[in-house]
């Protein structure tokens, strides 16, 4: 394993080469800003105690770490542990970093959020923190993700916020983004960006992480306490890279497997996926340096993944720091793994995963039965399903 540097990020939020901030120069006082408030309020005692009064209160933490009993005897190898993210309030870890963000807009006395989002769950996470924080709400989405996630729309709606539609581009996450990043380059005075996931300028990779470290410090002391030692294997899908920095941080010091799971789509080959590691490159993009789909000039390459949240042509900095030292391990699943795996676990367990999850749960179906049957694996379960029942009817060709 290579070397860690002692400092990681540095003051600047590079991880090694990557991460940094790259905006135009309208936003830095507002990244400085925000900044310079999430590093007193993170130690400000009266912030941690409201947050984690939310936490055990209104997001319904701990969460469970339910022992797939059903499951592991199906595969026949390894004990499997499911992250029950998806028991969260509105149903995904997305809750754990919106009411955080919101929280942290109030102090800081914004009067508005806005956000992006692509399969909803973070959209509908903001428009919650946001009425909770009585804060107003603006939500920019794609035209395909509306399309596909039109249950998570309506509740966003029903919580006060505006959905933005986005008709240009791709239609997906990637021009939901850039269209945010527009909207607050002219608000900056009195709005904040809840950005979703563990990507762009700096502090948000680090602060995202933070929020949503939770996940992993709460799985390492529900399996020691269940198991009575830590688990061989830790599993997460990763689109930005919210929910597996999540799980994974809390583990980082220890000699433990760890992998992510990206978008096969339809094959590498085919072009249509969103696996940055198997099919991109270093780049500049939606202000940070990480790994991105683009072609030998630069341009952005169109994404495809039947998950609306792993549709995204780039990955969070960390992740590509810690692949670079060998921490964790970066594989893929294809849209037909995912779905198989949305449909076993469903039938085994009786869980819906998120099409997101579901791809972590294929890992799982590949890794699980060349594992003894001591050895443990636990799976972040980041979401519930609820949003893409009706996407995967559509897919198999049956009407509601």
């Amino acid at each position: 394993m290579k070397k860690r540097p002692d400092k990681i990020p540095d003051r600047k939020g590079h991880f090694g080469v990557y991460g940094g901030r790259f905006v135009p120069e309208t936003l830095m006082p507002a990244l400085i800003e925000l900044e310079d408030a999430y590093r007193k309020l993170r130690k400000n005692k009266s912030f941690i105690k409201e947050l984690k009064s939310l936490h055990n209160n209104y997001i319904g933490r701990p969460t469970a770490l339910y022992f797939a009993e059903n499951l592991t005897k199906h595969l026949g190898g390894a004990k499997i542990y499911l992250k029950r993210e998806d028991l969260c309030h509105t149903g995904a870890h997305k809750i754990n970093n919106a009411i955080a963000q919101s929280l942290l807009a109030k102090k800081m006395g914004k009067t508005r959020v806005i956000a992006e989002t692509g399969a909803g769950q973070h959209g509908v996470a903001t428009a919650t923190g946001a009425a909770l924080a009585g804060l107003d709400c603006d939500i920019y989405m794609g035209s395909e993700d509306i399309r596909r996630q039109s249950l998570n729309v309506f509740r966003m709606k029903l919580l006060g916020a505006k959905v933005i539609e986005v008709s240009i581009g791709s239609k997906t996450l990637k021009d939901a983004i850039n269209e945010a990043l527009r909207d607050w380059t002219t608000n900056v005075q009195n709005t904040h960006y809840v950005m979703g996931t563990a990507f762009g300028p700096h502090p948000y990779p680090v602060m995202v992480r933070d929020f949503q470290s939770v996940i992993g410090n709460e799985a390492r002391r529900q399996i020691l306490k269940a198991e009575k030692k830590l688990p061989d294997l830790l599993i997460a899908c990763v689109g930005g890279g919210s929910n597996s920095i999540g799980l994974f941080h809390a583990f980082l010091k220890d000699n433990i497997k760890m992998t992510g799971v990206e978008a096969g789509g339809l094959g590498i080959r085919s072009g249509k996926h969103a696996a940055r590691f198997a099919g991109g490159s270093l780049g500049v993009f939606q202000g940070c340096k990480s790994y991105l789909l683009q072609d030998r000039d630069g341009n952005v390459l169109g994404t495809h993944s039947v998950s609306a949240g792993l549709d995204y042509a780039s990955i969070g900095p960390e992740h590509c720091y810690l692949r670079d030292t060998d921490k964790i391990n970066y594989t893929y699943a294809t849209d037909k793994e995912a779905l198989s795996a949305f449909e076993l676990l469903s039938k085994i367990e009786g869980i819906i995963p998120a099409l997101e999850s579901a791809h972590a749960i294929a890992e799982v179906v590949k890794a699980a039965p060349s594992m003894s049957k001591n050895s443990i694996i636990i799976v972040n379960l980041s979401g519930r399903g609820d949003k893409d029942v009706q996407e995967v009817a559509r897919i198999k060709g049956i009407e509601l």
